[in-house]
């Protein structure tokens, strides 16, 4: 699934303990969204267009009214991406290595 570098950054932060913070109008509907770090801090440049592109794609959600949070979709294709730089690091390393090989002889 595609997701965009600062909807990744947002959905690190929400891993790491932060929270999303919404303000809505008279007519209860979303007007802003702020990602909050555990320690207190806002994730700069992120905001509602980000938050609407992770819940249509269910990856944060809330229970019973209470704050956003990251969903256990959203936990897993966090892991999907790490898994998928790992292999990336990994496959260039051994690219480094084979190059410098081959360099020599």
């Amino acid at each position: 699934m595609n997701v965009r570098k600062k909807e990744r950054k947002a959905l690190e932060l929400l891993s790491l303990g932060g929270k999303i913070s919404v303000e809505k109008d008279e007519n209860n509907r979303i007007v802003d969204a702020s990602f909050i770090t555990r320690e207190g801090w806002f994730l700069d440049g992120v905001g509602l267009s980000e938050f609407q592109s992770l819940r249509a794609k269910r990856f944060v959600g809330c229970k019973r009214g209470e704050e956003y949070l990251i969903t256990r979709e959203g936990i897993k294709i966090l892991q999907q991406f790490r898994q998928a730089q790992k292999i990336a690091q990994r496959n260039s390393r051994l690219a480094k290595k084979a190059g410098c090989k081959e360099g020599k002889t």
